[in-house]
């Protein structure tokens, strides 16, 4: 029997990442929340929880943003469950992925340091 390459989860997961990327792209319209991206969604095995990692153009708005995302969570629940063909849709937690400014950061450090010369000398 051939093995699968995809668990059922990751394509959960990716369904839930591009609805929710469009239901969170109306949201930051439609309610003034700071602008954000779904950037990753995980979903628990037993499909129970989604955790969904966004993105926010201002880091320092994030905390804003997440917690804007936290409180429409059962709306954007509802809304998957009239699209998506689940069972059952799983809880929704927003968290900020903050991959991005760590690389952003470490770019920058790399810009700052000057070039290292190599040592050719032979002794």
């Amino acid at each position: 029997m051939p093995s699968r390459d995809f668990k059922r989860t990751d394509r959960v997961g990716a369904e839930l990442r591009r609805e929710l990327g469009t239901l969170v792209h109306a949201a930051v319209r439609d309610h003034g929340l700071p602008s954000c991206s779904v950037s990753d969604v995980e979903v628990t095995r037993d499909l129970d929880w989604a955790t969904v990692w966004v993105t926010a153009l201002l880091p320092q708005q994030s905390k804003e943003a997440v917690k804007a995302l936290n409180e429409l969570a059962m709306e954007f629940r509802r809304s998957l469950s009239r699209t998506m063909r689940l069972r059952r849709v799983p809880e929704l937690r927003f968290k900020y992925d903050d991959s991005v400014d760590k690389g952003e950061r470490i770019e920058q450090l790399l810009r700052q340091s000057p070039p290292q010369e190599a040592d050719h000398s032979e002794d």
